[in-house]
């Protein structure tokens, strides 16, 4: 029975923040224009993201990745293995 009248203050407190809280949000406008954002992001413009598909894709010169360039894979074109292969 003692715990009642620690949780009943408890509860009246978050139930009053709560409700602080609510009038705050409806006195504020926040719950005015629900479904603009949601159309907002759809009809963004993103114009400088899409990629031109006129262009042709560039194809990198090399096979190694970034930090890579001196390892030797043996995937090398003309020069000689040890074993004199080419």
């Amino acid at each position: 029975m003692d715990i009642v009248f620690v949780l009943l203050p408890i509860a009246l407190t978050l139930g009053g923040v709560g409700l602080i809280g609510m009038l705050w949000a409806v006195k504020t406008g926040q719950f005015e224009d629900l479904e603009g954002p949601a159309h907002r992001i759809l009809f963004d413009d993103d114009r400088e993201m899409v990629p031109d598909q006129t262009q042709k894709p560039k194809i990198a010169a090399t096979t190694s990745l970034p930090g890579q360039e001196g390892l030797n894979l043996g995937a090398t074109k003309g020069k000689n293995n040890k074993d004199g292969s080419t």
